[in-house]
């Protein structure tokens, strides 16, 4: 697994893998280099088996104060120049947009778990990616915004299409429309995190990481069965989902996994899964 970045770091803990948000002189402020480099980082994850969890955590005194607002200015407001005509400029607009979309999106197409470790701000594009994440735990002194309608913007990275399947109809609406800021204790009321760890970034990375590692030593065919057979269940039937989940288990329930954990039980010790 190779990666490299200015503004993303890559650890890698036996069967977990911690992806830093590492723009720390600039309370990593999600700019350009991020969105190229976020699906690249993705791709490493993915590429290397021995990977079966992924934390997105931050360096620094915050997760993220959102989009760089500063280098990201002419992309806003049409590019900047001298387009060929509003309709080109348009289409500029339109393309970028796309393009942070898509790399919001290499995070929530990974098949293995997504934890998410908050401290400090989550703000705007920050709330994006977290949406993106099957789990996200915060610190006290997290605070978190859907900030895009303070600055004149509507949410278009993925945060009015996730938040909703997070927590209820009317929270999100009132996190919207006001671009307010919560709480911790606020967002694990509401369901946008599920517990409070410590008062810093260490304390719930550490939280984090714990939890990550429980989970992978789970059999990795299993989570990572259940994170699909979750994701199939949008938009489909109870019936319809009992379907795949029964096709689902057709295909893979004879594992090897699967062995070793009815061995393990016999035997009566700890079972270990290689994905197989």
């Amino acid at each position: 697994m190779t990666f490299s970045s200015t503004v993303l770091d890559l650890d890698v803990q036996g069967p977990v893998a911690t992806l830093w948000l590492s723009r720390v002189d600039a309370r990593n402020a999600l700019g350009r280099a991020l969105w190229h480099d976020l699906p690249l980082a993705a791709q490493a994850v993915a590429s290397d088996p021995a990977i079966r969890v992924l934390v997105i955590a931050a360096r620094g005194d915050h997760f993220t104060v959102g989009l760089d607002l500063k280098e990201m200015g002419s992309t806003l407001g049409g590019g900047g120049g001298t387009p060929a005509s509003h309709a080109a400029a348009s289409a500029t607009f339109y393309e970028a947009v796309r393009t942070m979309q898509d790399s919001i999106t290499a995070i929530e197409k990974l098949k293995i778990p997504v934890i998410a470790a908050v401290h400090g701000y989550c703000i705007g594009g920050g709330i994006d990616l977290i949406c993106a994440a099957d789990i996200r735990l915060g610190s006290s002194s997290a605070i978190f915004s859907v900030r895009e309608a303070k600055v004149a913007i509507v949410a278009d990275l993925g945060t009015l299409q996730r938040l909703p399947k997070i927590v209820s109809a009317g929270h999100v609406a009132e996190l919207a429309y006001t671009g307010k800021d919560i709480d911790a204790q606020y967002a694990m009321r509401i369901g946008l995190i599920n517990n409070v760890f410590g008062e810093t970034g260490d304390d719930v990375v550490a939280a984090a990481l714990e939890l990550a590692h429980e989970i992978a030593r789970n059999s990795p065919l299993a989570v990572q069965g259940t994170k699909a057979v979750l994701a199939a269940n949008d938009g489909r039937t109870v019936e319809e989902g009992l379907e795949f989940v029964a096709r689902w288990n057709t295909m893979y329930l004879q594992s090897n996994d699967l062995t070793e954990a009815m061995t393990a039980f016999l035997e009566r010790r700890p079972p270990h899964f290689t994905g197989n």
